[in-house]
């Protein structure tokens, strides 16, 4: 026997006797030793490091430099270019100031608590959508990778958007605004308005000729559209250097691109409220017509709104929330969004009214003004009598009460004849109910508007900066939703991904801005998202409340908190919630089914719009998206349902979370002969449950089962992997 046997012997017994107490010592305070637990790296010497709480060692994952930081992410992810051109519109379709009441119930019923869930397993788990919902149920961790892929559809056209904005910006820097006044065509003889705008307006043609040089279907294509290509990769270019660094560039430029649009907001508010017309507008806006509160319709599109204003399925609010401290108060943080979110939409709802006031007050004006001239030419005629004039109606200084006042009149008097006459009723109401929503409010009509703003450049300049900040901060989200699953997941490099991400969606995104790129952006806005995200934040739903389970959930909250959640969003989460998504699901699905699928194709000889059904070719691609964007849930399931994946690769490491911190084990299968749950593989290993167990590794023990997230811990950082690039998140 060799010498120091003994002293071996001792160490060993040493050892089974700490591992005793420690198992005796945890096993009735599983709660408290979760709170209070360390950091343990288990290096490639095989050493165990325990760092208390406070040590000098730093977690790995990147963290927001401040709260505010944070909230103004948050914030510039969920107000985009919808608040803007979206909401508006729902509002005056749907019973004006009556619209906001089902909203702001649906906001409560589905948006905050929805939202609160995902900003929760986000600070909780602190990983991407991937990561998390792998680690809540492996078998479900197809709903990460279809938030990303919804994510990746998404950024494709949304920033062509902003390439638009970016276009009509470089075009704002000239006085007049080129869309100010109909283009004129020279020939041999004479010079006349251009056939096309003088058919629309100066404002329809500039944006489907000059701007977008539209084809006059989907199928004709008609080549690139250069000027819009450049702005396209100038978009991307702009998005690319935001994101490469993570949170660490994104988080300086929300300073700017989320507060920058408030900015804008008010001075349109306090400006367009100068503006004569503007108070009918808004009062137009909010005079509430109850009786459409009742229509099954309403609620739908209040709570697609509230789905979609929010983000939520994105993986953005997950991503972003993942940064956090794991003691932030997410509660206050989803509450507060959400209101900002909600407030931001009125804002914007009050300014585009003011705005589109004022244009119907001009329009209206020059109505009145055409058919007093009207008027005046069948009295010199003698189709109409001078005894039917008011004596104190003045043609040369008409108002727009007297001109209806006359028209009511001659109509009256003749009723048989007066189709005949040509005259027009002037009301703004009229002009005002004419709905204008998307590109066709902030292109055309908001463009328009502003051609009549007393230094209409400034104000143009001011509107599309706007635009293209309120697209960025929606795309920063978006592309954190691609980014941050995958750098978890993969461990590539943040930078190389970033610049491949970009570059493979720029190329992708050029059928955007082909002459035809109107109705590609069209196609994948209708298809590519809605019924997707509607099915995975159902799933996100029913992962936490019934898989993992609410009861459990809820401890967990309260650990991150320091109180309790009110029961409210436990009902919510459980039952409520479910079922408002499911009904949204079919209500959207028979939608779908009864819409016929097609879109609004430029006839360019008569200049107006005409609806075109898809060809088989489009149909297919419709499906497609739909398809492609929630097949990564049944094939993961299947996978994981399955054991078609090895799980047993010595490549990969588990990965376990305490107080934010991280303890890394390198799984080596070959060498565990003294696993503690025997003749089990890896797929029969129970799925990690957080908040109930502490697990601790004691010297010499099995790496495979001392994490709770063992076997699919892989999106995390790891330290000390000399085979693996290091990422920045």
């Amino acid at each position: 026997m060799p010498k120091n046997s003994k002293v071996v012997k001792r160490e060993l017994d040493d050892d089974v006797i700490e591992s005793v107490k420690d198992l005796l010592s945890n096993e009735d305070s599983s709660d408290d030793a979760f709170k209070k637990s360390e950091l343990m790296v288990d290096d490639q010497e095989e050493k165990d490091v325990d760092v208390e709480e406070g040590s000098d060692v730093e977690d790995e994952r990147p963290a927001w430099n401040s709260k505010l930081q944070y909230i103004l992410a948050q914030v510039g992810f969920s107000v985009g270019l919808g608040n803007v051109w979206r909401f508006p519109y729902l509002c005056q379709k749907n019973g004006g100031g009556a619209y906001l009441v089902p909203y702001l119930i649906l906001l409560l019923v589905i948006g905050i608590p929805l939202f609160f869930l995902e900003l929760a397993v986000g600070q909780r788990i602190r990983r991407g959508s991937i990561g998390v919902w792998n680690y809540i149920s492996p078998k479900l961790g197809g709903i990460g990778f279809a938030s990303c892929v919804v994510c990746f559809f998404v950024a494709l056209y949304y920033n062509v958007i902003i390439g638009w904005s970016l276009f009509y910006f470089s075009q704002s820097f000239q006085h007049p605004l080129p869309w100010d006044q109909c283009p004129l065509v020279k020939n041999a003889s004479h010079t006349f308005v251009e056939p096309e705008c003088e058919k629309s307006s100066a404002t329809t043609y500039y944006w489907y000729r000059e701007a977008l040089n539209i084809s006059s279907s989907l199928s004709e294509s008609g080549g690139l559209n250069w000027k819009m290509t450049i702005c396209l990769l100038a978009a991307w270019v702009m998005v690319c250097l935001a994101m490469i660094k993570g949170i660490q560039s994104s988080g300086k430029i929300m300073y700017f691109s989320s507060l920058f649009p408030y900015v804008v907001l008010l001075c349109f508010l306090i400006r367009g409220l100068l503006l004569n017309g503007s108070v009918d507008g808004i009062r137009h806006m909010f005079t509430p017509k109850l009786e459409i509160m009742l229509e099954p319709k309403v609620w739908r599109e209040a709570a697609t709104q509230v789905f979609f204003a929010l983000g939520l399925g994105f993986g953005g609010v997950i991503a972003f929330s993942s940064y956090n401290k794991r003691d932030n108060n997410c509660h206050f943080d989803a509450v507060l969004v959400s209101f900002i979110n909600f407030f931001t939409s009125v804002l914007a709802t009050l300014v585009v009214f003011a705005v589109l006031g004022f244009k119907a007050n001009i329009i209206n004006e020059k109505c009145v003004i055409q058919n007093s001239e009207k008027i005046l030419k069948l009295l010199k005629i003698g189709n109409l009598s001078q005894d039917m004039i008011p004596h104190h109606i003045n043609f040369s200084s008409i108002t727009a009460e007297d001109y209806n006042l006359v028209y009511d009149i001659i109509q009256k008097v003749k009723e048989e004849e007066f189709d005949s006459l040509g005259l027009k009723s002037c009301q703004i109401e009229d002009e005002l109910n004419k709905a204008v929503q998307g590109t066709g409010l902030a292109f055309i009509a908001f463009t328009e508007a502003m051609t009549h703003f007393p230094a209409s450049p400034f104000w143009s300049v001011m509107f599309f900066l706007m635009l293209v900040n309120l697209g960025l901060g929606s795309m920063f989200g978006t592309i954190e939703g691609i980014i941050t699953p995958i750098v978890d997941t993969f461990k590539v490099r943040k930078e190389i991904l970033t610049v491949i991400c970009c570059l493979v969606a720029f190329f992708i995104g050029l059928i955007f801005v082909q002459r035809s790129g109107n109705y590609f952006v069209t196609m994948f806005d209708d298809y590519s998202a809605t019924l997707p995200l509607l099915i995975v934040v159902i799933l996100e739903n029913i992962a936490v409340t019934r898989i993992y389970g609410i009861d459990k959930f809820m401890e967990d909250l309260k650990d991150m908190l320091g109180f309790s959640p009110s029961q409210y969003y436990y009902y919510m989460w459980k039952y409520v919630s479910p079922l408002v998504l499911l009904c949204l699901l079919v209500a959207s699905i028979v939608q779908m089914g009864l819409s016929p699928p097609g879109y609004n194709a430029w006839i360019e000889d008569t200049a107006t719009e005409e609806f075109h059904s898809y060809p088989t070719w489009g149909m297919i691609v419709c499906i497609s998206l739909m398809v492609l964007a929630i097949l990564p849930v049944p094939i993961v399931y299947m996978v994981r349902r399955c054991n078609l994946v090895d799980d047993s690769s010595g490549s990969l490491a588990s990965v376990s979370y305490k107080r934010g911190r991280i303890i890394k084990e390198p799984v080596n299968l070959e060498e565990d002969n003294t696993s503690l749950i025997h003749g089990k593989s890896p797929s029969e290993v129970p799925s990690p449950n957080f908040g109930k167990n502490i697990y601790r590794k004691q010297t010499g023990s099995p790496t495979l089962d001392t994490a709770p997230n063992g076997r699919y811990g892989i999106g995390y950082l790891m330290a000390d992997m000399p085979d693996m690039p290091e990422s920045d998140l």
